[in-house]
């Protein structure tokens, strides 16, 4: 079953630093995380114009939960949790789940 993490990242001060942090630093950080086997990112829009959306969602999948959390462990994870707070002025949410599919 795969176990997938989202993170949320809310509007940064300077969005065009963020991008270019983010592609530039952030990603090739986080995608060095042993046992990640999809990441992918990008800018929402929102459905319902009272409730805006995220600036920026990631999505990194795993085989498990238990490898997510070694990923998280290990000196790669480390290093790009370590990085969030140097760019993600906005804040950043983040949640985990194990997918289910529908069809």
């Amino acid at each position: 079953m795969v176990h997938r993490l989202v993170v949320s990242y809310g509007q940064p001060a300077d969005p065009a630093a963020f991008d270019a942090h983010y592609r530039d630093t952030h990603a090739p950080l986080a995608r060095q995380m042993p046992g990640l086997v999809r990441y992918t990112y990008g800018h929402p829009r929102t459905l319902d114009p009272e409730q805006p959306a995220p600036y920026l969602v990631a999505e990194l999948d795993f085989d498990s939960e238990k490898a997510m959390g070694e990923a998280f462990r290990s000196p790669e994870g480390q290093a790009a949790s370590a990085d969030v707070p140097t760019f993600a002025s906005g804040g950043a949410t983040m949640t985990s789940f194990d997918v289910l599919t529908v069809s």
